[in-house]
């Protein structure tokens, strides 16, 4: 019933919150003048310095590079989105990930199971292929695009349906799996099944109405597969 599994990547194969917490932490003292002007640039970006903790419309959660710096320049002097934008993604391509469960372990088996698997994130190619490849999974996917890759951002398909069409693949035998209502939105613009996981910042009652299962992690993935067969 599921040829295909795309998978967004922060929040779902890297924990959110491990992850880009710490990105965000180095990232806003680099850039700030002094700590006061380093909790004035975390408020507009939904993260609380003193916490470590994301507001859940943060645009880090799930928007682009350049969303995240238009959000930041109002408190910044002589730069520009786009030179920010290139600050970002050089920064965000050495940040550390955390995987959310072991990922080659699962992504063996999946693919042994005869799935195309594929990311999809709103984060530019080239930093997630980094981030890939620091993991040494690079290879368990058929298809890797960012909002920069041509197929545009989620929420709109873009991405979904380029997934399907390279690999011929038939949307609606396709889950699309992720931690915010982009993510899900995205798939079901694409016909596709939704899987929600909460290894992001997202609780399970929002991602809930948009997802066809809501799961701990992917680590649950390989469970849900069978219980579709049975």
């Amino acid at each position: 019933m599921i040829d295909g599994l795309l998978f967004d990547k922060d929040g779902t194969l890297f924990d959110f919150r491990l992850s880009w917490g710490r990105w965000a932490a180095g990232f806003l003292q680099r850039i700030a003048e002094d700590a006061a002007h380093a909790r004035r640039l975390g408020r507009a970006i939904g993260y609380d310095l003193d916490t470590g903790t994301f507001a859940k419309d943060s645009p880090v959660i799930a928007a682009t590079a350049a969303d995240i710096a238009a959000a930041l320049i109002p408190q910044l002097g002589k730069t520009t989105v786009a030179e920010l934008t290139e600050e970002i993604n050089e920064t965000a391509a050495s940040a550390p990930m955390s995987e959310a469960v072991p990922l080659r372990p699962l992504l063996s088996d999946l693919r042994a199971r005869g799935l195309r698997l594929g990311v999809a994130t709103n984060d530019t190619e080239a930093p997630a292929r980094r981030h890939l490849a620091n993991h040494g999974i690079t290879d368990c996917f058929d298809f890797i695009s960012g909002y920069d890759s041509g197929h545009g951002a989620k929420p709109g398909p873009g991405m979904c349906l380029a997934f399907a069409r390279q690999l011929g693949l038939d949307p609606g035998r396709v889950a699309m799996v992720g931690d915010s209502r982009h993510d899900l939105e995205a798939g079901r613009a694409a016909g596709m099944r939704t899987v929600a996981v909460l290894t992001g910042i997202a609780r399970r009652e929002e991602l809930a109405p948009h997802a066809d299962v809501v799961l701990a992690d992917i680590g649950a993935i390989p469970a849900w597969l069978n219980g579709l067969k049975a």
